[in-house]
């Protein structure tokens, strides 16, 4: 008999066991939820680079001299025109000296010779002098009025040597940076740049940043940009993007770390006068902007595979949604398909959504759901891979204020 209560027991543990199981299955899998809310989002390229000068000038020698005087130093304001640099002239005096010295021995010649063609032209008419003798005297002259004007020529290139060695200022700015001293050489080449200082204009600044070959193609000229400069904490200044490279620059070529990027330059709208060349920024380029959309958080967005979804006949078909594919172990091609799961009863339904442009936070949906329903937000681990349509849930109804309003 004890048996049979020992056996009777053991039963009802089991059983109650198997009870508890199919209970705490039915409460189903605790996730994270939000309401689905129309709203603003705004989609931004990011960049990274440095400010710099709208308009700068490089003051550099075209000729060589030792720099004897100078007339500004860094932080200097400057007029147009004004003198910045003097370079030792006593060479190229003597060079002008000289020239100009040989310049008076060509006119005198020309003149001698001169005389001589007057007279060689009356003799020749008069029959005093053969054709040859006279084309002789002719040949002569043609000869003296070139080296003449050759020695002008070397008068007037020695004299523009001459004024090279006083530098001024092409434009009205401020003197950034002073790259010799008085008593340095510089060596002064027309096709080789030895900078001297950089004069430029700081109330207009620009920032010069970096852009993915991805972002690049949403960034036109004219767009709006957040421009954050580490030297101002917490301060965000205005601008608008004025030019965007044709030619990329590339790093790592080759290499696993290669980089593409492309150069973009935002003019900065807002002035202030603590502006310095080389300041690191990071701008936000606004690309486009879109009012009183749905959108969902992004982490509620998944993909699933296509074939798993077809069976929903109430999946939205008013447009194709965009699908992603991958290959398996068997070589056959899978289709996957951005979804979201919503919550209906205490249940899942997987829906396939058209994904619009995107910010930090949020999706824009096109199709798929609407305002005020339910959806998935959490944990990652199970929408990213556990979740799937027809699961019971268990949530904590989001109150008023835990929803995102923009």
């Amino acid at each position: 008999m004890k048996k049979y209560f020992i056996i009777g027991g053991i039963a009802i543990v089991v059983i109650a066991l198997i009870a508890a199981n199919f209970l705490k299955s039915e409460k189903g899998t605790s996730v994270d939820v939000q309401y689905i809310e129309n709203g603003t989002i705004v989609q931004k390229v990011t960049g990274s680079g440095q400010i710099r000068p709208e308009v700068q000038v490089k003051i550099s020698a075209n000729v060589a001299g030792k720099i004897v005087k100078l007339h500004a130093e860094e932080g200097d304001t400057v007029k147009k025109g004004q003198l910045l640099v003097e370079l030792d002239q006593e060479q190229y005096i003597a060079m002008l000296e000289r020239a100009e010295s040989t310049l008076l021995s060509m006119l005198a010649k020309e003149k001698k010779i001169k005389s001589e063609l007057e007279r060689g032209k009356d003799l020749y008419a008069k029959g005093l002098m053969s054709e040859a003798e006279f084309e002789a005297v002719q040949a002569s002259y043609d000869a003296a009025v070139s080296d003449t004007r050759q020695a002008q020529a070397a008068v007037k290139e020695s004299r523009d040597q001459l004024s090279k060695t006083k530098l001024h200022s092409d434009m009205d700015g401020i003197v950034t940076k002073l790259n010799k001293e008085e008593g340095e050489i510089a060596l002064g080449a027309q096709f080789q740049e030895d900078v001297i200082m950089i004069v430029a204009d700081l109330s207009k600044m620009e920032a010069a940043i970096e852009v993915d070959e991805n972002d690049v193609i949403t960034v036109s000229l004219g767009d709006s940009a957040d421009i954050e400069i580490d030297a101002f904490v917490d301060t965000t200044f205005k601008g608008v993007v004025t030019q965007i490279a044709n030619s990329a620059t590339i790093r790592g070529l080759g290499t696993q770390e290669q980089v593409t990027n492309f150069e973009v330059t935002v003019a900065l709208t807002d002035f202030n006068p603590k502006f310095r060349p080389g300041m690191s920024t990071t701008v936000d380029v606004i690309t486009e902007t879109r009012k009183n959309v749905v959108k969902v958080p992004i982490q509620a967005v998944t993909v699933r595979e296509k074939k798993t979804l077809e069976k929903k006949p109430e999946v939205e078909e008013a447009a194709e949604p965009e699908t992603e594919t991958s290959t398996n172990e068997g070589g056959q091609e899978k289709e996957y398909s951005e979804v979201v799961f919503c919550v209906e009863e205490n249940q899942l339904v997987a829906k396939t959504v058209n994904l619009g442009i995107s910010d930090d936070q949020f999706y824009e949906i096109v199709s798929g759901v609407g305002e005020g329903e339910l959806v998935v937000t959490g944990p990652f681990r199970l929408l990213s891979r556990t979740l799937k349509d027809g699961d019971l849930v268990e949530y904590k109804e989001p109150k008023k204020e835990e929803k995102h309003v923009n």
